[in-house]
């Protein structure tokens, strides 16, 4: 992956987790404290290094505000923090990143640094407030040990990527959930509970008494959006027919997605394969469209190459939203 597309994806996913952080309180701009909150969700070695002190995100969001609140006694004011419920980032808009933690995203992918969580971590530990290095302290993680476990992180082998069934387009990402794997697994492995995660499903229908390898059922599709608003849906793709084709008690889990009222659309296959981590589960989940032979021009096969990065870009998209809303489930 070059720096470009790791600092564009980093970017992306602390965005998503950071801003809905800020939303569980009803603000709109991320600081430098929900950009701490999302390296603690992070999949990558930041994260992993994070966690491995023993924070928690729940640990992470008292220190967070056991901080704020100090910082305004030391000034005199005496005021409670603002209650936190739900994220509603999902729900809502007009959101944006706060200055210093904007200036600490850009300054993580300048000159030689690759602009990946590590980066954006070193250089989060550094700023001049002293902010987050006393929220590390409250967490029993000293900024210098910090370092050290980043810098032996990073020489570590990343994980092999689960493989899934050879297809036209794949791709693969890890994301971490804040939550056992027992309880993520109780998550995906209810077809009834689709909906809570799987972002394209409003609801589900013919779920069979005793699901296993080869049961099917019905998933309807959003309509609208979660803020209400309506989104286009072609009627040919309004309910696919979902069948459990893997299943690894704890371990793996993957379904195939095809459109009944489409019969000659593409099919979809999405592997999840899960496994335990310091304060929760990591995740790699693999996503495939199986293009249907009989479709498609003359013309279309030829473009297909110019537009494999518009492709992948799109695959990356959907995995993000995949591996987010799993995390969204248990925050």
């Amino acid at each position: 992956m070059s720096k470009f597309t790791t600092a564009a994806a980093t970017s992306h996913t602390l965005s998503l987790a950071a801003m809905e952080e800020a939303s569980r309180t009803g603000e709109r701009t991320a600081g430098v404290d929900h950009l701490l909150l999302a390296l603690v969700v992070s999949e990558q070695a930041a994260g992993q290094v994070l966690r491995s002190f023993g924070i928690t995100l729940d640990t992470a969001r008292e220190a967070v505000a056991a901080q704020h609140a100090a910082q305004l006694a030391a000034l005199g004011i005496t005021a409670a923090a603002p209650p936190s419920g739900r994220i509603t980032f999902h729900e809502t808009g007009d959101y944006r990143w706060g200055e210093q933690a904007l200036d600490i995203l850009t300054r993580a992918s300048k000159g030689s640094r690759q602009g990946d969580a590590s980066a954006v971590l070193r250089e989060l530990i550094a700023e001049p407030s002293g902010f987050v290095e006393a929220v590390l302290r409250r967490l029993g993680a000293e900024v210098d040990e910090v370092r050290t476990r980043l810098a032996g992180a990073e020489q570590l082998p990343g994980l092999p990527q689960a493989g899934i069934t050879p297809a036209v387009l794949t791709g693969s990402a890890e994301s971490f959930v804040p939550a056992p794997p027992e309880h993520v697994w109780a998550l995906l492995d209810d077809p009834a509970r689709f909906a809570e995660w799987e972002p394209g499903t409003a609801s589900v229908e013919d779920v069979p008494e005793r699901v296993c390898v080869g049961s099917s059922w019905r998933a309807l599709t959003r309509t609208e959006r979660p803020d209400g608003k309506p989104l286009r849906v072609n009627p040919h793709y309004r309910a696919s027919l979902v069948e459990l084709t893997a299943r690894e008690p704890l371990h793996l889990i993957e379904w195939r997605f095809s459109w009944p009222d489409a019969p000659r659309s593409n099919t979809k296959r999405i592997r999840i394969a899960l496994e335990q981590a310091a304060g929760g589960t990591q995740l790699r989940t693999s996503l495939a469209w199986e293009r249907n032979l009989e479709r498609g021009t003359r013309i279309r096969r030829l473009l297909q190459p110019l537009l494999r990065p518009v492709h992948r870009f799109v695959i990356w998209m959907q995995l993000t939203q995949l591996g987010a809303g799993i995390s969204r489930a248990f925050r």
